[in-house]
């Protein structure tokens, strides 16, 4: 008997980013297999099993201001040129409904989330703006601190959230933004979890008990997740897999590159599960926003593989598919009533 497909509810992937630096902005030509260096085409995402994504509209905090805001609305926009040229592939989706109705249609359903709270430009109507644009999770920094909130990398300011930082989140909560927690500060993430009242998620970062990197989740912060009823979408990106991967890009990459395998990946997500529970689980790629991926997750397309490790440890097909976008489906539908609400209201 062959093991069902688990469909993927992904938390981050880069291609709008990727498509900015090396394919001026194009949406064409990824309903064909591609044999550049995209880790992510049409092709790929349905044998990769995909449900839903979370496209990233990253902009490098080396933009600030108006620039930040300018280079967002281009991220925003191609996603929203790319499902209007694949109609038959791709439906821009902006609630846990939308995706349920995506999924009986056998469309691959598209939704977007900023990557680093910079990108507001330090003012909240730029974020509620975003938020009618379809935007539904917000990175509270990116690697840098910004206004409100200290990063993982780099100078500590706050301690965490400041007053502002917090009036962030307020907010957020009130127009059902989801409070994303990938590459803030530990402090930054404890304090955040506690100021949220909805479900919070990080939408890729793995286990720091594995891997001690800044980028990845203490076990504290986990138990704290799980009491808060959010998702840690475990990430791929083979220096926040492996320590000596990490050791190896900071040494300045000097000699043969570790291996980082599949199975490496599914050792944070049982760790992560053996914390918090199956309930409190994700995946969270981060195709298309870093080079080489793990032997057995080289692109979008290789994703049942991760299941497929995942099952020859004893995992049920129950717990697979909570891993593979129950979870995280659930996070979005606790902000969804928040959101609807703001989007009725207008302000």
């Amino acid at each position: 008997m062959t093991n069902a497909i688990i469909p993927v509810f992904d938390g981050h992937n880069d291609l709008p980013w990727e498509s900015r630096d090396n394919r001026h902005y194009s949406v064409e030509g990824i309903d064909v297999e591609s044999a550049q260096t995209l880790h992510t085409d049409i092709p790929k995402l349905r044998r990769g099993g995909y449900l839903a994504q979370f496209w990233s509209a990253y902009v490098s905090s080396d933009y600030i201001g108006a620039p930040a805001v300018v280079a967002t609305l281009e991220q925003i926009d191609f996603v929203h040129r790319m499902c209007a040229r694949y109609p038959d592939a791709f439906k821009l989706a902006l609630s846990a409904e939308d995706i349920r109705t995506a999924q009986h249609e056998g469309r691959i359903a598209s939704l977007i989330g900023i990557e680093g709270g910079h990108q507001i430009a330090d003012n909240l109507a730029v974020m509620r703006e975003y938020a009618r644009l379809g935007v539904r999770y917000m990175t509270l920094t990116w690697n840098n601190t910004n206004e409100f909130a200290d990063a993982a990398t780099g100078d500590h300011t706050w301690h965490g959230l400041n007053d502002r930082g917090r009036a962030v989140v307020a907010e957020m909560n009130r127009i059902g933004m989801i409070v994303d927690l990938a590459h803030v500060s530990a402090d930054t993430m404890r304090d955040a979890i506690t100021a949220s009242t909805l479900p919070v998620m990080f939408s890729h970062s793995s286990c720091f008990a594995i891997n001690p990197h800044p980028r990845n989740v203490p076990e504290d912060v986990q138990r704290m997740l799980a009491d808060n009823d959010g998702v840690q979408m475990i990430t791929a990106v083979p220096g926040f897999v492996s320590a000596r991967a990490h050791e190896w890009i900071v040494d300045g990459e000097k000699g043969p590159r570790p291996e980082v395998t599949v199975a490496m990946v599914a050792d944070h997500v049982e760790a992560a599960r053996d914390v918090m529970g199956v309930d409190h689980i994700g995946v969270g790629g981060d195709y298309d926003g870093t080079g080489r991926m793990p032997s057995g997750m080289e692109n979008v397309g290789e994703y049942q593989n991760l299941f497929a490790e995942l099952r020859g440890r004893g995992w049920s097909e129950e717990d697979l598919n909570k891993l593979g976008w129950r979870n995280a489906l659930r996070v979005l539908e606790a902000n969804d009533a928040a959101y609807a609400a703001f989007l009725a209201a207008g302000r």
